[in-house]
């Protein structure tokens, strides 16, 4: 058993700890040292990008009705912290500006960028021009579900990294991946325990493996301890603070010396420091 040594990415930035794809979430998961901030984003009416993961507004704010049939004046103007917690009140469904923002003051922190959905090409050039406008382009990673929407964004912006997330390993899978030109394929942590040989069929390929989402040591385990020896190459979380002092405490024990009357025998795991998400390929 190898031991690899992830980046830690903070889904819908710290959602543990504050509301979710709010500011309030991103400072927190930059605050406690996440290597990148996953956010999600939906285009409105008036095709602005508001950044919130349900296609209707319902779950997370005190508005109703969906993202794509409110325009961007109607969607930012809702509170999305108050359903979390009355002490997040007035906390508003922010724009990728608003989350870019945030992370110009914290350098060592990345983005992981999914569109939701199916995307036009004028939308996408909107996402793009938002990007490029924060000096980012090296610090985001695209990604979606949707083939077409990844195959838009390769054909609006080659120049940015690309990542398909998939949640079941289907045929022709790295076909696809090379179709699209993506640097990463992202797959769920069900996916990954299911199919043992998936991420070295993916690092053969050369492509990085940012898994999602592990909130627990048996999902954690699950997803650095892989066929290949060094597991994924990121984990998406809920906990990233917690993630990241459960892998600490791991590396810290494959570390300590023999104990007494064990022959001086004890694991040998190999510890593969953490890359930025945006930087190239596995």
């Amino acid at each position: 058993m190898a031991v690899a040594s992830p980046a830690v990415i903070a889904h819908r930035g710290y959602s543990a700890v504050a509301p979710q794809n709010t500011l309030a979430a991103v400072e927190a998961a930059c605050r406690a040292g996440a290597d990148a901030v996953e956010i999600d984003l939906q285009p409105t009416a008036d095709g602005v990008g508001a950044v919130i993961h349900d296609e209707t507004v319902d779950a997370t704010t005190d508005g109703t009705g969906k993202v794509s049939a409110l325009t961007s004046h109607e969607v930012l103007g809702l509170d999305a912290g108050a359903r979390f917690s009355p002490a997040f009140r007035g906390q508003r469904v922010p724009t990728l500006a608003d989350v870019l923002g945030v992370l110009a003051r914290h350098p060592d922190t990345d983005l992981l960028l999914e569109l939701k959905g199916s995307w036009t090409t004028e939308q996408v050039e909107r996402v793009t021009a938002t990007i490029a406008d924060a000096g980012f382009d090296h610090r985001v990673l695209v990604q979606s579900f949707w083939p077409g929407t990844v195959a838009t964004v390769r054909d609006v912006a080659p120049h940015l990294p690309g990542g398909l997330l998939v949640s079941f390993d289907p045929p022709g899978l790295l076909r696809l991946c090379e179709r699209l030109r993506v640097v990463a394929c992202n797959p769920s942590v069900a996916t990954v325990a299911g199919s043992p040989r998936l991420v070295s069929r993916l690092h053969a390929a050369g492509l990085r493996v940012m898994s999602w989402t592990a909130n627990d040591p048996a999902a954690w385990t699950t997803l650095v301890d892989t066929d290949d020896g060094t597991g994924v190459d990121a984990v998406i979380t809920d906990r990233p603070e917690r993630f990241a002092g459960w892998l600490a405490g791991l590396n810290a024990q494959q570390a300590a010396p023999p104990l007494p009357g064990r022959g001086g025998i004890r694991l040998r795991r190999r510890r593969v420091p953490a890359q930025r998400v945006v930087a190239g390929t596995a």
